[in-house]
């Protein structure tokens, strides 16, 4: 095995003879950062997008890989439902590209976005070692890899054979979330996966009259989730329509539209600032 061409070359304690990592020599691929939450339901996926969105506003190159194999959710994000991928003479497969973002989801194979995937474990594992190693994704500044729920099969993986740079956790409050993302980010540390920062999401309620901030939980239940983990928090974000409904993104006015992007902005700032540390 070859370190050349890996993003972690030159910054990494794995063996290259051990090592399970195995580049496509096409893609230059600068960092490769996991959205991670083990537990469903709290809005991984669209944080992914966002941060997506925002990080390509900037001028960065962008991928999404949809490694939530038998529960899709990018494609319908990205409002590309419709979307079929296609592969080349090579059999190498070509990645959708929304407003200038990369994707592949295995919803972009799939007869219909609704047709089930009931596959076992290892095979899974390998879809998701296939999007890494046989989609054509170029040049890359950055891959965000939308991973499903838990410390299972998937998300094992994505950590011994793509060379992720760190790992993006999303929450909510609830003290029953916050012990099982707590689950995931020491699953990293045990992998010898940074992980960057917790994103919370859905922690309160802007009151649309007189905006003060209603939250749905305890203060000192997040304080201590942070205490245990010893990571920094990147940003609260309020339960909001356009975020619970970003695949319509464009149907909410310019107001409401720039002061939640603001939020994932000051997020995705913090991230380019830890992945070029």
């Amino acid at each position: 095995m070859s370190c050349e061409g890996c993003p972690n070359e030159g910054n990494c304690n794995k063996d290259a003879a051990s090592c399970q990592i195995v580049t496509n020599p096409k893609n230059h691929i600068a960092k490769i950062v996991a959205v991670m939450s083990g537990k469903g339901g709290v809005g991984k996926s669209t944080m992914t997008v966002m941060l997506a969105k925002s990080l390509a506003k900037q001028g960065k190159k962008v991928g999404i890989m949809d490694a939530d194999i038998t529960g899709p959710s990018i494609p319908r994000l990205m409002d590309a439902q419709n979307e079929h991928a296609m592969g080349t003479a090579e059999n190498e497969i070509l990645p959708i590209v929304v407003d200038g973002i990369k994707l592949i989801s295995l919803n972009f194979m799939m007869e219909t976005e609704s047709t089930p995937v009931i596959w076992r474990g290892p095979i899974i594992g390998n879809v998701v070692k296939q999007f890494y190693t046989d989609v054509l994704w170029g040049n890359l500044d950055v891959l965000l890899v939308d991973m499903p729920p838990g410390t299972g099969d998937v998300a094992l993986t994505v950590m011994q054979s793509l060379p992720v740079s760190g790992v993006i956790m999303v929450s909510t409050p609830q003290p029953m979330v916050s012990m099982i993302v707590a689950k995931a980010v020491h699953m990293c540390e045990k992998m010898n996966i940074p992980v960057l920062g917790v994103i919370e999401n859905m922690a309160y309620l802007e009151c649309p009259h007189c905006h003060e901030k209603i939250n749905f939980y305890n203060d000192e239940e997040l304080d201590a989730f942070f205490d245990d983990t010893k990571i920094k928090c990147y940003g609260t974000l309020p339960m909001v329509d356009l975020i619970r409904d970003i695949h319509a993104y464009d149907t909410y006015n310019l107001e409401q539209q720039e002061k939640t992007l603001q939020f994932i902005d000051d997020i995705a700032d913090q991230v380019v600032q830890d992945l070029n540390q």
